[in-house]
């Protein structure tokens, strides 16, 4: 993948200052190290950072149509191309490169403003059409790729990450209090909302359109929807026999997979102890007809560390694997250069390990790694789904009496909210889904830890508003592909493929790709009835585990799924680096003025004495939260809080022998 960056004199005239598009351009460098490009225009600058992974002696941009009246910039990767770039070559279409990127620019000539359905792939783009004299901003359907956008005036920035619009000097790095408030109820990003005011997400499935006027007055940005994840009414799913529904999953799997190896440079694949990278991984190895290289995190402590079975895995498929290891004082040396790079704080301490798997791919020569993400919204693999799914027996007759328990439930383990509140989210979400408990056990940190100063500015907004769903259609789908959808829509974009994914990856130029985030794949998983995702109460990706039992030992199939996680605020409170003992301090938490300087201080110093049995799992999110919001402030807000380490050290790094032995059938 890529970084683009770039900014558009709304009233279609003015030629950007090429020396702040390439100081965007510059702020992206990790994104793009191979080489760059321009395009500066009177109404538009757009800049491009390249990490060449297709067509790698010809694929530079901009790329133009054939009479150049169409460019474009982009990050990502459109894996069906060759099959594109033929039928557009029936259709007389001239390609002077071998690069998926000069599709987009025929494909827009044959389809116009309707290109972006026509796209199958990870990709952020900006687009210019000459002759119509209008810009195209776009992201992807499920929200791989990222981009950025603010309006100052008659000008609008965007870019790959933030730091890119901060770097053109025209963007004031100021803090949204409810950005904050979004990321200690979600633990992630998700929506339009960001960590900076002023400053939008473009959604997934999104486009901007902005085009120029003959008026002389500015031009409207437009933001509309081309894409949205679906499901079949209740009752309505697809269901039937179990080979052959196996069996259709399995080909568009397998189809996923294999449009994903396409590379001119070699790809790898992570691997944990669960079914879902072991799945790709097999899968991977099987196309290309040698095992795949495995790069495996190993995070010390019961219950956290997968290595074991990640290695039994690899060695089942002939796999040379590579294991890192990852205790807490490489989190806690890592979370400075972690925060840098998502321009957000990050609660979700497993992060960090994924920055240094993504840094150790990057030392090896790698530039691509397939992961398998995207498995549990398909084939509701997380916990609440099973939790929630316990109360839908008292929903007979069409009620919705399990929401009421829910929300007595979340009463009784958080109080901080009344029912009322309650009932007003859940009327916004549809219902009360599965991540409702989950959610509402979060912000409790968040109740305890905002300073009063923090909460009046919050008012009586909550982060729920800014989730973009449309509760109608929701009702009139399956219980639990309401909450499948919901998965999709917050913690999918949200954390799975920002904080753990792009962000961790591209910060040390290495491009992830998803199998089970496939447009196809989604689309006929989507569509089965609830019974082969979730059966019973404790049998989760019913379907997928009979499909990867085809291609990996059963052990490997069957296993039990696991959380990833990584120790939380004991990683940086037992035994704190300097930074953390700054960041924590009293001065500095006045400075801020985001938290309860007392509050916050009594539990970080219980934590710190190992006196943490009253400071739940959810308090020691939120403590973390408080950290690296500390450290965001540190960052982006001007500094003078902490003095950071320059010299990390490096995580431990076993790279055992292969073992070649077949996959197994």
């Amino acid at each position: 993948m890529c970084g683009i960056a770039g900014l558009i004199d709304l009233n279609g005239k003015r030629q950007p200052d090429a020396a702040i598009v390439h100081r965007m351009a510059d702020a992206l460098w990790h994104r793009g190290p191979d080489e760059d490009g321009y395009l500066i225009r009177p109404g538009i600058g757009f800049a491009n950072r390249r990490l060449s992974i297709v067509g790698l002696g010809d694929g530079s941009q901009p790329i133009f149509n054939e009479d150049g009246t169409v460019a474009v910039v982009y990050n990502g990767e459109l894996f069906d191309y060759p099959e594109r770039k033929a039928e557009l070559e029936a259709k007389g279409h001239k390609f002077r490169t071998h690069t998926d990127t000069e599709i987009i620019v025929h494909l827009y000539e044959e389809y116009g403003e309707g290109v972006f359905e026509q796209l199958k792939g990870q990709f952020a783009i900006a687009l210019y059409d000459f002759s119509k004299r209008t810009v195209f901003l776009a992201r992807d359907r499920v929200g791989i790729c990222p981009l950025h956008w603010s309006r100052q005036g008659d000008w609008l920035y965007f870019g790959s990450e933030i730091k890119a619009l901060l770097a053109s000097g025209a963007i004031d790095a100021a803090p949204d209090p409810r950005g904050i408030d979004h990321l200690f109820t979600f633990f992630s990003m998700g929506t339009r909302r960001t960590m900076f005011e002023g400053v939008h997400s473009l959604l997934p499935g999104h486009y901007l359109k902005i085009q120029f006027r003959g008026d002389g007055k500015p031009a409207e940005i437009v933001e509309r929807q081309y894409w949205d994840f679906d499901f079949p009414n209740a009752g309505e799913e697809l269901d039937g026999d179990a080979t052959t529904l196996i069996d259709e999953f399995e080909a568009r799997f397998r189809r996923a997979v294999e449009i994903r190896l396409r590379a001119d440079v070699p790809v790898v694949g992570y691997l944990s102890g669960g079914v879902d990278s072991a799945y790709v991984l097999a899968t991977a190895s099987k196309l290309r007809g040698s095992p795949v290289p495995s790069f495996t995190i190993q995070v010390p402590g019961k219950g956290l560390d997968e290595t074991s079975d990640a290695l039994f895995t690899a060695r089942a498929l002939g796999c040379k694997p590579t294991i890192l290891r990852s205790d807490s004082t490489v989190i806690a040396n890592t979370y400075p250069q972690l925060i840098a790079s998502t321009d957000c704080p990050v609660i979700d301490t497993s992060c960090a390990a994924l920055w240094r798997l993504a840094q150790e791919v990057s030392d090896q020569g790698y530039k691509v790694a397939l992961t398998g993400e995207g498995s549990d919204e398909g084939f509701a693999g997380y916990i609440w789904f099973k939790l929630r799914k316990l109360s839908y027996f008292m929903d007979a007759g069409g009620t919705y009496a399990s929401d009421a328990l829910n929300r007595v439930f979340r009463m009784r383990m958080a109080p901080y909210m009344t029912k009322a509140q309650l009932k007003r989210i859940d009327d916004m979400m549809g219902r009360a889904h599965a991540q409702t408990l989950i959610y509402h056990l979060v912000g409790q940190s968040r109740d305890r830890y905002f300073s009063a100063e923090m909460k009046d500015r919050i008012g009586d907004h909550v982060p729920y508003e800014d989730v973009p769903i449309d509760a109608d259609r929701v009702r009139r789908w399956d219980p639990l592909n309401q909450s499948l959808y919901y998965g999709y829509k917050v913690h999918l974009p949200g954390l799975l493929l920002n904080h753990k994914g792009d962000r961790v990856a591209m910060a040390n130029s290495v491009e992830t790709r998803y199998p089970f985030l496939d447009e196809d794949v989604i689309s006929y998983v989507s569509k089965l009835a609830p019974r082969w995702k979730l059966r019973g109460l404790m049998r989760d990706k019913y379907l997928l585990r009979h499909a990867a039992a085809r291609v990996l030992p059963k052990e490997s199939a069957w296993r039990k799924k696991g959380m990833f996680r990584a120790p939380l605020a004991e990683s940086f409170f037992i035994n704190p680096p300097q930074y953390v003992r700054d960041l924590m301090s009293p001065e500095s938490l006045a400075r801020t003025g985001y938290f309860d300087v007392e509050t916050v201080r009594r539990d970080y110093e219980a934590i710190g004495r190992g006196e943490d049995k009253n400071i739940n799992v959810f308090l020691k999110m939120g403590l973390t939260g408080v950290l690296s919001t500390q450290l965001w402030h540190q960052l982006y807000m001007g500094g003078g809080l902490c003095e950071l380490p320059q010299n990390s050290p490096r995580p431990e790094v076993e790279r055992p022998a292969a073992v070649s032995a077949p996959a197994a059938a």
